[in-house]
């Protein structure tokens, strides 16, 4: 399949699903999401995940996962046991202060990222030859 079309999106638009996973997008998105949406479960977050991605490369739940566990080890983002209810007992994630800081962070880093990106864009447009 040539890069930058794929089944899932079609020969309409260009995609991103061939051009490499971009896991680093993973963390903003998630902190974002416990900031909007308050403390979550895994699934709830693997859910929006994808409907807030930054690309259209499908965010496996792995790299959610791995992502999650990060946070918690930086002091990002804390989990406990949720053990009520008839189901299984499930980690609900929690944003800190400290998350809530390195979102600030994501945000100022991805605002300049979002400039040289739009600047490349415009040199690769202005590079092609007039049809």
């Amino acid at each position: 399949m040539p890069r930058g079309h794929c089944q899932r999106h079609g020969a309409d638009r260009p995609c991103t699903c061939a051009m490499g996973n971009l896991y680093r997008f993973v963390e903003p998105v998630v902190l974002l999401l416990l900031k909007k949406d308050g403390p979550s479960y895994g699934y709830e977050l693997a859910t929006a995940l994808n409907e807030h991605a930054l690309t259209d490369a499908e965010i496996e739940r792995a790299a959610l996962y791995r992502t999650l566990k990060q946070l918690e080890l930086n002091g990002h983002v804390i989990s406990d046991w949720d053990v009520s209810g008839s189901g299984p007992a499930r980690h609900v994630y929690r944003l800190t202060e400290s998350g809530e800081e390195h979102l600030r962070e994501w945000g100022v880093v991805l605002k300049k990222l979002s400039q040289a990106m739009a600047s490349f864009a415009e040199e690769v447009h202005q590079a092609q030859p007039a049809r």
